[in-house]
């Protein structure tokens, strides 16, 4: 690791300033009125380090852009000689349109605004050849390699060790491998420990494919950060180029980053030292992906001098819910601290409600939102359902609320869904496009080798790998190979031929300037017989899929050419629904970052479910407090009224079970709650959630006016006549589940359907189902005859 010693270098010397920056320091800035004064601060502060710590709702977003205009309009820097990163897409696009008001045209003049991957992957195609060594290196026109395709290729060298699949999936060798990159370590730097990760294994398989990654021209996510920050480190000179280049660097959601992201931070700004870093250490809330809180929290340590800009007025939400927030918070140790506050009066205070069970707690919330959508909350008024949000901490807990949405015919949207580049008919026609950009790219090859069948079996197949690896060819020169020497005969043989003349073709159109990629692609799908594929498909899906591609074809049309197009998709992945019509948005707690609703419920408020017993289990009080983050950027996603519920009981994997309100309950300010639970929810003593019976919470319940709704009233008609729970008796899954199987036995799954239990392991079944051997909880599975599919909650 680069030596980062901040005593030198730093001292910026003095000299005139030039003729240009202070005739454009004299102009009017009209982009600074109506800014707070913390705002002002830092949009004003624009030299040296700087941390603006920015709660939920404060206009970071603002300070940020306003920050950029003021550079240019200051002189200070070229369109060119600004880095701003974010790690999203959208926010990128966000950030552009919003200078673009303030500046019109200069904001396109801005080529390094965008994402950490968007930049890196520019980066490293002009020093692509200083990754790998004299015999094999990267080359320019690198392919960067989804999920699916980092999968298929580890288990492929997974295979080559005749390691087990199975006990040793190449998912988790994926996940473990990106932990790696992620912390910038390379095979060569692994540390002792890890390297035997995996059974043993995985610092060599991890060897095995960087070198396999070489060799396809290829890298995935991981690789882009990585590999810039080697390059930076073993070439100072390259990395002397961009520090001169990017005069002032500007990032947000800084909280987010990961050890590799902020390496690559450090380095760039090592030289001039103008870094602001927007963020706020309360909404750390992806550190199962990497993220490393830490490096908010010692931005002070690593750049001395820095100036911390607190962004505290909220603009977004009621003082009720920041109090709320506030207060939940602050029983974390690790944050750097700070209060929000709003100008905003009144508001409804945060409601906390039990219910009986889960079925219990959507019922009511479904209620409620009709309530809120026939405008008989007068406190509220009449609400769209588009205001209204469901924010879970697991997705199984979705499973409640579609049910019953359904039944009641409330319309939803689900956030987080499929999406667009993720579908079967995309993947392919994909595939071809990068086979045809970059012939050496195996992966995509043996995708569509045979999409459509082109009568190459498995043999066939083989027989072209086995060409390829003798004579260290691509796979797609093999197969030319093999069509040459006859080495695959009959229709496969001709099939073959024609797809690798074909290919042959549709390169070197690519590489044509003069053919249009849009009608290039099309011509792709239709002479490869991939379109008329889906065009003679019976299946009622097919009509769809060939709205898809068609979809496809016409979002080429934004790009250059075929290349910018694939390097697109590969970084962004978005998927745009085009639904216009009113629904509820139910999603996961960490899908909401960053995003806003009148609205919003938070149900699930249970110990063990939130916060998380595996987050708790697996980091400790490092866990927790993450957790407790996750909880307050739910709170404060709600701008007028925000609802936490939790209920006493919860069917888990096809069992009742008790559960006790969160934790997170009591840490809230009181004075900010209003308790709707109806006294005696928990006076009957059933389960262990009767012991929230002697809480405060309960003993401002008993006092609480009745709440006044249609939903409300039909609840409490329906506890009152069942004052025993007799057909709902909790229940604990049993100690031992697996002792109730068998090898041989079939079992059900509510996500993989049957299957034949192969084998037993403590509680754990080894279980073959029809999409192939899965290790899987006794507890998550019921014998295949008394199956029934409302039993788990997927």
């Amino acid at each position: 690791m680069s030596d980062f010693d901040d005593s030198d270098a730093f001292e910026a010397a003095a000299a005139p300033v030039p003729l240009s920056q202070r005739a454009m320091a004299a102009r009017p800035a009209p982009y600074l009125d109506g800014l707070n004064d913390a705002q002002r601060a830092a949009v004003e502060a624009l030299d040296g380090p700087v941390l603006l710590l920015a709660g939920a709702g404060t206009g970071k977003t603002r300070a940020l852009t306003t920050r950029i205009a003021h550079l240019l309009t200051l002189g200070k820097a070229r369109p060119g000689q600004i880095l701003a990163v974010t790690f999203t897409n959208k926010a990128a696009r966000e950030m552009k349109d919003r200078i673009g008001r303030l500046l019109g045209e200069m904001v396109e003049g801005m080529p390094w605004l965008g994402t950490f991957h968007s930049v890196s992957v520019k980066i490293l195609r002009r020093h692509a050849e200083l990754v790998g060594d004299a015999t094999l290196h990267l080359k320019p026109s690198f392919t960067i390699l989804d999920t699916d395709d980092q999968i298929r290729l580890m288990k492929q060298l997974i295979a080559a060790e005749n390691i087990d699949e199975k006990r040793w999936p190449a998912r988790q060798l994926a996940g473990l491998i990106d932990g790696w990159k992620n912390r910038c370590l390379t095979p060569a730097n692994l540390p002792r420990g890890e390297e035997r990760a995996f059974d043993g294994w995985g610092g060599k398989l991890y060897a095995d494919y960087q070198r396999r990654l070489l060799e396809l021209n290829a890298v995935d996510f991981g690789d882009l950060l990585m590999h810039c920050v080697t390059i930076f480190q073993a070439h100072p000179d390259v990395l002397q180029q961009w520090q001169d280049r990017f005069r002032y660097i500007l990032v947000d959601e800084y909280q987010d980053t990961n050890v590799a992201q902020y390496m690559w931070l450090r380095l760039l700004a090592k030289a001039h030292r103008n870094i602001c870093c927007v963020g706020d250490d309360d909404q750390s809330i992806y550190g199962w992906r990497g993220a490393e809180v830490g490096n908010i929290l010692r931005f002070e340590t690593d750049f001395p001098g820095a100036q911390v800009i607190r962004l505290e007025q909220n603009y977004r939400s009621t003082p009720h819910i920041l109090a709320a927030a506030s207060g939940l918070i602050a029983a974390n140790k690790g944050r750097l601290g700070k209060t929000l506050w709003t100008d905003a009066t009144g508001g409804e205070p945060v409601r906390l409600i039990g219910h009986w069970d889960s079925e219990a707690e959507a019922r009511w919330i479904g209620e409620e939102i009709e309530a809120f959508q026939g405008g008989h909350r007068h406190s509220i008024g009449r609400r769209s359902l588009n205001d209204i949000a469901i924010l879970v901490r697991a997705s199984h807990q979705m499973r409640a609320f579609e049910d019953r949405f359904m039944t009641i015919g409330l319309p939803y949207r689900v956030i987080g869904g499929p999406r667009f580049y993720e579908r079967q008919e995309i993947r392919d026609a994909m595939a071809y496009f990068r086979l045809a950009v970059s012939p050496s790219d195996d992966l995509a090859f043996e995708r569509i080798v045979n999409v459509p069948k082109r009568g190459l079996g498995d043999k066939a197949v083989q027989t072209i790998q086995r060409e390829a690896r003798d004579r260290g060819l691509s796979l797609l020169e093999g197969a030319a190979s093999v069509v040459a020497t006859q080495g695959i005969g009959g229709k496969g043989g001709a099939a073959l031929r024609q797809f690798t003349e074909s290919m042959g073709r549709w390169h070197a159109d690519v590489l044509d300037s003069r053919v249009n990629h849009v009608e290039l692609a099309e011509r792709i799908l239709d002479e490869s017989g991939y379109t008329a594929m889906w065009q003679n498909d019976k299946n009622p899906d097919a009509p769809g899929r060939l709205d898809n591609l068609k979809e496809l074809i016409k979002a080429l049309e934004e790009f250059e050419n075929l290349q910018g197009f694939l390097e697109h998709v590969a970084l962004v992945m978005d998927n745009d629904s085009g639904e216009q019509a009113e629904q509820v948005s139910i999603m996961t707690l960490h899908a909401a970052k960053g995003l806003e609703y009148p609205i919003v419920f938070l149900p699930g408020w249970e110990d063990g479910l939130f916060p998380s017993q595996r987050s708790m289990d697996e980091s400790g009080m490092k866990g927790l407090e993450e957790e407790r983050r996750l909880a307050y950027v739910g709170i404060t996603r709600a701008e007028e009224l925000a609802t936490i519920t939790f209920a006493g009981n919860r069917r888990m994997y096809g069992q009742w079970q008790s559960s006790l309100p969160s934790r997170f309950i009591d840490e809230l300010p009181e004075g900010h709650v209003e308790v709707l639970t109806p006294p005696g929810l928990y006076g009957g003593g059933y389960g262990a959630a009767a012991a929230f019976a002697t809480s405060s919470m309960h003993d401002r319940a008993a006092k609480v006016d009745v709440y006044n709704s249609p939903g409300w009233k039909r609840m409490q008609e329906r506890s009152a006549a069942r004052a025993q729970p007799v057909h709902r008796t909790p229940v604990i899954i049993d100690a031992e589940p697996a002792a109730r199987f068998a090898v041989g036995d079939r079992v059900f799954h509510q996500k993989f359907g049957n299957g034949t239990v192969m084998g037993i392991a403590e509680d754990t079944l080894t279980v073959e189902f029809p999409t192939g051997f899965k290790t899987i909880k006794a507890g998550y599975v019921q014998p295949a005859s008394g199956a029934s599919t409302d039993d788990v909650p997927f």
